[in-house]
């Protein structure tokens, strides 16, 4: 698979999703699997530009090539400028978000709100394309809502726009996260058009990303929601597509090991005040679902210094590494 001249020998893409895949999650995932990555969402605006947000959001610094910037808003001239300005900053690849859900975005008429709109999806599309040397990507949905679902013909304009790839949620605006995701939309999709598709959307375990991309002959996966608190999700879907054997679950120092590192980093780049709050989301979904957790995330919601955090973590941990131990094993060590 290529977007443009670049390689992507490992078509395994982290959905771009403001305020999670900053640039720390994104160096966990590629490390743990990941191989093509977007930032966060950046907003197309110039009065926004500058701000203490969207200078995070652009940092990209130390990431492997291509870099990708996800870039929003309903202004073919701003969205222009956006795609020059940050392929003056080291983008490589510019991704346009037309897939974003949410109301403050919508609100403002991008995102998938320009899904009701094609003629200007053609002007944004066209606009950028011809703005920047580098290969421009987008992301939409099927549609604006199930009455009108208009995936194939926006994938249809992307690839006459001059667009390099294409990733896929196969939801409706309307639908947000909700419903079943439309694979056979998807399907049409990458039967219609001649550049790379990436399927998106519930794509939680190694054996559904094999029956995805067996269904729907995209030639990569983008994985979003699944890989908050379980960036080991790419490395199991990678041995699995290799290899057809599932991987064991990471083990609870893994587990641990990775937290640490995950919120030192935040703690750092955020400061501990914003840091320590900044982290605790990223808790919940470590957390979620694993055995007896349900007391130390609520003690992680109140802990408010970073010595804290981690103690608390270390002792969780600890408790369930020791809890994993066979009763033989314990007792030699206790021994």
């Amino acid at each position: 698979m290529h977007i443009g001249s670049y390689p992507i020998e490992n078509p395994l893409a982290l959905a771009p999703m403001v305020g999670v895949t900053d640039r720390f999650f994104r160096q966990l995932c590629r490390e743990l699997g990941a191989g093509y990555l977007v930032t966060e969402m950046l907003a197309a605006n110039p009065a926004l530009r500058n701000t203490p947000t969207a200078r995070l959001r652009g940092d990209f610094a130390g990431e492997a090539s291509p870099i990708a910037v996800q870039i929003a808003g309903s202004d073919p001239a701003w969205m222009a400028d956006a795609a020059r300005y940050n392929v003056s900053q080291g983008a490589q690849i510019i991704d346009i978000n037309m897939g974003c859900p949410s109301k403050k975005v919508c609100n403002k008429l991008a995102g998938s709100a320009l899904l009701s709109d094609p003629e200007q999806v053609s002007r944004i599309l066209k606009a950028v394309v011809s703005a920047v040397d580098v290969p421009v990507t987008l992301k939409i949905r099927t549609g604006p809502n199930p009455l009108h679902r208009n995936g194939l013909e926006i994938a249809q304009r992307a690839e006459q726009s001059g667009i390099a790839a294409l990733a896929v949620h196969g939801r409706t605006r309307s639908d947000r996260f909700t419903g079943q995701v439309e694979y056979d939309t998807i399907r049409d999709i990458c039967d219609s058009v001649s550049i790379p598709v990436f399927a998106n959307g519930d794509i939680e375990t190694p054996q559904k990303a094999a029956e995805v991309l067996a269904f729907t002959g995209a030639e990569g996966l983008m994985i979003g929601r699944a890989a908050q608190g379980n960036p080991w999700i790419f490395r199991e879907i990678r041995h699995y597509l290799d290899t057809g054997e599932l991987l064991p679950s990471p083990a609870p120092m893994d587990v641990l090991d990775v937290m640490q590192r995950h919120l030192a980093q935040l703690h750092r780049s955020y400061g501990e005040h914003s840091g320590i709050r900044v982290a605790r989301k990223h808790i919940c979904w470590y957390l979620k679902n694993r055995v007896n957790s349900e007391g130390t995330r609520r003690k992680l919601m109140r802990a408010d210094s970073t010595a804290q955090q981690f103690s608390l973590l270390h002792e969780y941990f600890h408790q369930q590494a020791h809890e994993q131990q066979s009763p033989s094993r314990r007792r030699r060590l206790a021994a």
